[in-house]
């Protein structure tokens, strides 16, 4: 079962990239008091992820933290290496990307691809949620194989 509007999220975990090397934060204190969007990504280096995805949240970040964001989180069935990798690599430095290595954060929320048939395992829906002190207010959740309602075009004006 999925997440909707108006769930807490799950406990869970996932990783950032600190100063000293990978570090685990724990999703309710992260998310504790404060209005975040999060988005997340079928995987770090893939065609739409790469090319449309992630650089529309690096183009439009300073839009988005004017309605009131405190933080943007990009979260990916990937390891923290990886994640961090892409960050680099798409001048992503004011987002924080999120590594979600085993999908336990993801699987617990219900929205989890399974994309086997193309070698890549179970990886993460595309989509994009508003979190408020750990409640979900918006999720703009795309259905798979599209890109649509999840793009930093789209929730910029819904929010």
């Amino acid at each position: 079962m999925s997440i909707h509007v108006g769930d807490m999220l799950p406990h869970g975990t996932f990783q950032v990239m600190g100063e000293e090397g990978p570090e685990t934060v724990d999703v309710t204190e992260f998310f504790s008091g404060k209005s975040i969007l999060m988005f997340a990504v079928p995987g770090a280096f893939t065609p739409t992820c790469s090319a449309s995805h992630l650089p529309g949240f690096v183009v439009h970040y300073d839009a988005l933290k004017e309605k009131g964001l405190d933080d943007i989180v990009c979260l990916s069935v990937n390891d923290i290496f990886v994640m961090n990798a892409w960050g680099i690599a798409n001048n992503a430095e004011h987002l924080i990307m999120a590594a979600d290595g085993l999908a336990e954060f993801t699987c617990s929320m219900g929205l989890e691809l399974d994309i086997s048939a193309a070698k890549m395992g179970i990886r993460s829906r595309r989509y994009a949620m508003l979190v408020s002190n750990g409640i979900v207010q918006q999720l703009w959740l795309d259905e798979p194989g599209e890109y649509k309602i999840s793009s930093a075009e789209y929730v910029l004006s819904q929010l």
